[in-house]
């Protein structure tokens, strides 16, 4: 019987784009159901004990450095350490990824998150702004004006704030998380573990 993974996400998250092609890869190979949650870190944060990264030691920014400059070299993916437009303003992106999951769009609400991740850090494109956004769900294969139109629709800013909670009712604190049978695993270098635990 195939697994089911409860996606969490922050689309603003280096963390969350190194491990999202090999997640994609993982819950392929292992035929998972995945349910993606595109969720207000901030708030999660706010109720966890964590902190946004402006407002972190300067070991810890020195060290998140470090390790993203050495998952980029092992992974072998482009990845700018320090992009133009990051933190970006993802609540419209994070609206278009809800709105394709709520459409029952799953895969396609999973693909435009992972574009949207890639082009923030990969491609140093401001994903906050409106015709960059278009242009990320066009290159997705979607229509910009159907999902946009989809995303305006009253309630949806409502659910991102309802997911919010929902994660932080299921113990969550970082992004990416991911969720298989109540059990968390926190963080792109889990990977392998949540392989280990949609192979059992």
């Amino acid at each position: 019987m195939a697994k089911h993974v409860d996606y969490y996400v922050s689309l603003n998250s280096p963390w969350a784009y190194l491990g999202s092609r090999r997640f994609e890869t993982i819950a392929r190979k292992h035929h998972a159901h995945v349910t993606i949650w595109p969720v207000d870190f901030g708030s999660v944060f706010a109720v966890s004990g964590g902190l946004p990264l402006p407002k972190r030691a300067p070991q810890r920014q020195a060290y998140r450095l470090m390790e993203l400059r050495r998952w980029r070299d092992v992974l072998g993916v482009p990845l700018n350490l320090e992009p133009k437009f990051f933190p970006a303003n993802e609540l419209p992106a994070a609206r278009c990824v809800i709105a394709l999951r709520e459409l029952g769009r799953m895969a396609d609400a999973i693909k435009l998150a992972h574009a949207v991740l890639y082009a923030l850090w990969a491609e140093e494109k401001n994903t906050g702004d409106p015709a960059t956004l278009r242009a990320i769900i066009a290159g997705c294969g979607l229509d910009p004006d159907t999902v946009i139109k989809a995303s305006e629709t009253p309630g949806m800013a409502e659910k991102r704030d309802s997911y919010t909670k929902y994660a932080i009712d299921q113990g969550v604190f970082g992004a990416p998380s991911f969720v298989i049978d109540h059990e968390i695993f926190w963080g792109q270098d889990r990977l392998d573990f949540v392989e280990r635990k949609l192979s059992g």
